[in-house]
């Protein structure tokens, strides 16, 4: 039994309202149906019928956690999500199976890369996406016991940090720092966390300190942690495998405008393309989602910046 499995099976043991559905997505859950009983349901490849189902035993007095293929979770259903989900605000959770680069070996029709963008469009729906297992084993329970809708962008990958164990649904953790000051600030989630680390110790040993933040949910986010990135750095980067339209950089460059502060951003993600199917290790790499990759692209971004600033302050 994998620990997702053990953690499902402990959530409906502890509380019986607790259901899990799947459209015929068991990979993560294949040792616990018969232990469910009549609190597991698979409705087959009927995304939408799940989401109907789900918002009916939700409307009964259930906590109805679902899983499907996330791009088909979010886009084919999207309109029952939005409509039987959203607008009662019930506590359904939807976990989204291989978003982003996880993806990996499918085309185009299987990739869900602008996943965040459709569901915090949702009033009320919570964004969750764990930067691993460990990540994800640390949020769940506080995303079933939350009461509302959550979109979960699942994950299996093995931890390779520490998380922060007082998780807190809306609140971010800097996961690397070596500096109290310092130079770059790189904001990311999901399967990115990790790779942005790697690309901040190759930064680091050229001079360049950096602050990696592992955001955790996207809706609600956690506008301080934010904030202070934009306001200490000389340069903040957005990571993300999704699109740069509606994700994470849309987010940042919305929550400066409102708050009227503004500093240089240097957005990565798939800038109006998808991308091209492969082991995940090829995607990352063909993609410029490496660590070395990122790594250069933020000196020339920081280059620029600085040779930008010059002109200005000499202008001025």
């Amino acid at each position: 039994m994998i620990p997702y499995e053990r953690l499902l099976l402990d959530e409906v043991t502890a509380d019986p309202r607790v259901m899990v559905l799947t459209a015929e997505n068991r990979g993560h859950m294949r040792n616990i149906p018969p232990m469910l009983g009549d609190n597991f349901i698979d409705v087959g490849i009927a995304e939408q019928t799940m989401i109907g189902m789900a918002a009916g035993l939700a409307v009964r007095g259930r906590i109805v956690v679902t899983h499907a293929l996330a791009s088909f979770l979010t886009m084919r259903a999207f309109e029952f999500i939005r409509t039987d989900v959203g607008i009662p605000s019930l506590p359904v959770i939807m976990v989204g199976m291989v978003p982003g680069f996880l993806s990996d070996g499918n085309g185009p029709t299987h990739q869900a890369i602008e996943d965040v963008s459709l569901m915090r469009t949702i009033p009320n729906m919570g964004v969750f996406c764990p930067a691993d297992e460990q990540d994800l084993l640390l949020g769940m329970p506080h995303i079933i016991a939350s009461g509302r809708p959550f979109y979960v962008r699942y994950t299996g990958q093995q931890s390779e940090i520490k998380h922060d164990p007082a998780f807190k649904i809306g609140k971010g953790e800097i996961v690397y720092q070596t500096h109290t000051v310092t130079d770059v600030a790189i904001l990311t989630y999901g399967l990115m966390v990790h790779e942005a680390i790697r690309a901040a110790e190759e930064l680091e040993r050229i001079g360049i300190s950096v602050k990696v933040i592992n955001l955790k949910t996207l809706s609600p986010i956690d506008v301080t942690l934010l904030l202070d990135a934009v306001l200490s750095n000389a340069l903040v980067v957005t990571l993300e495998d999704h699109f740069k339209i509606g994700g994470l950089y849309s987010i940042l460059c919305e929550l400066m405008v409102k708050h009227r502060v503004m500093c240089p951003v240097h957005p990565i993600a798939l800038d109006n393309k998808w991308f091209r199917p492969g082991r995940l290790t090829e995607v990352i790499e063909n993609e410029g989602f490496s660590a070395r990759t990122i790594a250069s692209r933020i000196r020339m971004a920081l280059d620029n910046t600085s040779r930008s600033h010059h002109v200005t302050s000499v202008i001025g």
